[in-house]
């Protein structure tokens, strides 16, 4: 058995540390707390940033965002990923790599700071009921299948709100070919119909699709309500 090193060992930087301080106290599978983890670094200032980067070594830690059992203040150590106390290892994909500011400039402007996923727009309030909450967008990489004959993969930049990007992981794969079919199989009306919605960047919904978005929310005593004021219509 491989003898790991001491999280103690100043000699490695702060992101190792950090992960051998997981290995070897926390555990895999088990809740540890930031009290805990700036308890165990007091010599670092900005151990929970480290400790975040681990992720981009394919490393799992969860958070009560993604795990909605943990309390705020707590983690859990899912899975352990690249040995990064190993010479070599340390280094991120290139996929992974930190983003600059002007990266992320670029793609909120061709994204027009509209989240990709679900199309709110920075500081814009969720329409869900569920209280004020405002959107915050951030810069996300999406796992991309390039259609031509070798299947490349292809790690592409997007905008996305902090709730869509919750619990997705940095993975999430797109097969281009498999929606260019999708496309290819519309009939041809569907087709100048769905370039319209790409050029104006945005669905227009019919007056019955807007009648459906808002009878869905609502609950069941009210679905109820409005399915007996149908049923009466039609007599």
């Amino acid at each position: 058995m491989v003898e790991v090193p001491s999280y103690q060992d100043k000699k490695f930087g702060s992101m190792v540390r950090a992960a051998l301080w997981l290995v070897t106290v926390v555990g895999e599978g088990n809740v540890f707390t930031k009290a805990q983890l700036r308890d165990a670094f007091p010599d670092v200032a900005q151990i929970d940033r480290r400790l975040r980067d681990l992720r981009d070594h394919d490393w799992r830690i969860d958070t009560s965002r993604d795990d909605p059992s943990l309390l705020q203040q707590e983690q859990r150590f899912v899975t352990k990923g690249a040995d990064v106390w190993i010479p070599g290892k340390s280094k991120a994909p290139k996929h992974k790599a930190s983003l600059t500011a002007a990266q992320r400039a670029k793609v909120l402007q061709d994204d027009n700071y509209l989240c990709r996923s679900c199309g709110v727009g920075a500081g814009e309030a969720y329409e869900d009921g569920g209280g004020i909450e405002l959107a915050k967008l951030n810069v996300s990489r999406r796992k991309v299948l390039i259609l031509d004959e070798s299947e490349t993969v292809d790690y592409q930049l997007v905008t996305e709100c902090k709730r869509c990007g919750v619990g997705g992981g940095p993975d999430r794969e797109v097969d281009l070919g498999a929606l260019l079919e999708l496309i290819e199989a519309l009939a041809p009306l569907e087709q100048r119909l769905f370039a319209k919605w790409i050029d104006a960047d945005q669905r227009s919904f019919s007056p019955i699709e807007k009648v459906w978005g808002i009878y869905r929310t609502l609950p069941q005593e009210s679905r109820a309500a409005v399915a007996k004021a149908i049923s009466d219509m039609a007599d």
